[in-house]
């Protein structure tokens, strides 16, 4: 397959991916605070990701912006899994539960309301963008191998 064409299919599906996310923090309406924030401002470096990929500008801005969305993908993860655990722990529904137990029940949702999983959407639409630079990226060629054969000194003069 062609380089390109892979390139813009991975940028097709963090596109989808980053409409996909919008939609769901819009009918959550999740806005209410400057924590609420955070995915709306990965989402927008999100976009600019892509249009730079787009434009044909893979670099280590895009890479840099798919990096800062993973960490704020993982902080969203966190958070939601403390909110749940908070929850838990005080409607008493984690009492007698190991520590493994009460995170596995956080994350699941078996307590508390928010989804830990929601912010995996950016963390999947980062790692998308994230390949998407690699597809077609080759390593320079060595010094001595860019120059012309006709241009380089035969050796021993």
């Amino acid at each position: 397959m062609n380089a390109t064409l892979i390139r813009r299919a991975l940028a097709a599906l963090t596109v989808i991916a980053v409409l996909g996310a919008g939609f769901e923090l819009a009918v959550e309406r999740h806005w209410r605070s400057a924590t609420q924030l955070v995915p709306w401002a990965a989402l927008g470096l999100l976009a600019v990701g892509v249009l730079l990929l787009l434009l044909n500008r893979v670099s280590g801005v895009v890479r840099a912006i798919a990096a800062v969305v993973l960490a704020a993908s993982a902080f969203g993860v966190f958070a939601h899994v403390s909110a749940n655990m908070t929850v838990g722990t005080f409607s008493g529904a984690l009492d007698g539960v190991s520590a493994i137990g009460q995170w596995w029940q956080a994350f699941t949702k078996s307590v508390g309301d928010t989804p830990p999983l929601a912010p995996g959407m950016l963390a999947q639409a980062a790692l998308l963008l994230l390949l998407a630079t690699y597809v077609g990226h080759r390593a320079p060629a060595p010094r001595h191998a860019q120059a012309p054969a006709a241009v380089r000194k035969p050796a021993g003069r």
